[in-house]
């Protein structure tokens, strides 16, 4: 980790640029340290932002989903589950990420750090997710709702339009159930590379029968990506 100094300032710049000051600045620590820096730092018992990225996402679950719902009354349960999909997902929020350039602050184990780990999709959207659920804890879930509708408003805006990541996963559930009440099922079937820059190998299934395949440097861009082949291949076979 940086000298005192330098990690004091580095926080001050990321807090103004975020426009979110924290009362205790450890939860900030925490949710730019990815789990490579924590694994090469054990001796210094430093956390990673695995914990905060599973309370984020929850928080940010119930923002979305409560902002949606009272804004849009008019929407039905299935577009109301679209447009939060859409907004939730790994790239929406990876862009909101680049947005605030949360890349430049990570605290990045060495291997991380040479393969671009400050671009990656998972690393970014986990970083985002992680921010959301220090916010929560620093302060409360009124300030963190004011915070994420921040930074999400014209994505939500974009999602209600269809002009934002398209979420296939949901998109090929949707088709799907016209025809079967199976949902489909998404099986990693492989994993390559170090740790530091692994890739997924993901099967999408309906009734044990492999529909898609796809690969990602995360378990949720495989899933998506093997839902993208399953609809294509049967918009193939139409």
């Amino acid at each position: 980790m940086k000298t005192d100094k330098q990690l004091k300032q580095n926080l001050e710049i990321f807090q103004n640029q975020i426009k979110y000051k924290f009362r205790k600045i450890n939860h900030l620590i925490v949710a730019l340290t990815h789990s490579s820096y924590a694994n090469e730092n054990r001796h210094s018992n430093i956390l990673s932002n695995e914990r905060l990225e599973f309370l984020g996402d929850a928080v940010l679950n119930i923002i979305v989903s409560d902002y949606i719902y009272r804004q849009y009354s008019e929407l039905p349960e299935g577009e109301l589950t679209r447009i939060r999909a859409s907004v939730v997902c790994e790239p929406s929020l990876a862009q909101c990420a680049k947005n605030l350039e949360i890349g430049k602050f990570l605290f990045l184990g060495k291997g991380e750090e040479m393969t671009g780990g400050r671009e990656r999709i998972s690393i970014l959207s986990d970083a985002f997710e992680a921010i959301i659920a220090s916010i929560f804890l620093d302060r409360d879930l009124e300030t963190a709702k004011r915070w994420v509708l921040d930074q999400l408003s014209a994505t939500i805006e974009a999602a209600v339009e269809g002009t934002v990541f398209k979420d296939y996963k949901t998109i090929l559930q949707e088709l799907l159930q016209k025809n079967s009440e199976e949902r489909v099922e998404y099986e990693i079937v492989a994993e390559s590379g170090p740790d530091h820059n692994k890739e997924f190998h993901v099967d999408a299934k309906q009734n044990n029968k492999v529909i898609g395949t796809g690969k990602g440097k995360s378990k949720k861009e495989a899933e998506q990506n093997a839902a993208k082949y399953a609809l294509e291949q049967l918009q193939s076979n139409l």
